[in-house]
């Protein structure tokens, strides 16, 4: 018996939506990469991309456990000496592009090389709860049902 390998011909995609309105941010991002990956298929193979697409709407309404909504910092560098800037995870959801945090824990939990980036490219995230993909048809991932620690009591 020879071990089974997915080939190019076999990949079969579908497009999944998740409302992340009440769901932890950390949880959430687990879900998402192993949908990116393929590891929730049969047919997972680690140098392929057989992974789903993934929709995520109302990613302004993700929570954080703890005091992780004041206290996290984020940091980047501008490139420039002494150029490192930093934000906390509030001033995030509370700007422009709330969506930046999904995507970030999301984007961690991927391979680091041009197989991560490009499964990368399969998440589409969006703040509000409309999204241009009905057209795709996607099926509705309900991730507060898989485990009770996924959504906060309050």
């Amino acid at each position: 018996m020879s071990t089974y390998s997915t080939k190019t011909a076999d990949i079969q995609k579908k497009w999944v939506l998740i409302d992340a309105s009440g769901l932890v941010v950390g949880r959430l991002a687990t879900i998402i990469a192993m949908r990116l990956r393929g590891k929730h298929k049969p047919s997972y193979t680690p140098h392929m991309d057989d992974g789903d697409n993934v929709i995520v709407i109302n990613a302004e309404k993700v929570v954080f456990t703890g005091r992780k909504r004041e206290k996290k910092v984020y940091m980047h560098h501008t490139g420039f000496i002494g150029g490192i800037k930093e934000r906390s995870a509030r001033s995030i959801l509370d700007g422009k592009f709330p969506e930046r945090i999904v995507e970030k824990a999301v984007q961690r939990m991927l391979p680091h090389g041009p197989l991560g980036r490009m499964q990368f490219g399969n998440l589409r995230v969006y703040k509000g709860a409309e999204h241009p993909h009905a057209a795709q048809q996607p099926e509705k991932l309900d991730v507060g049902s898989l485990n009770r620690k996924n959504m906060t009591a309050a």
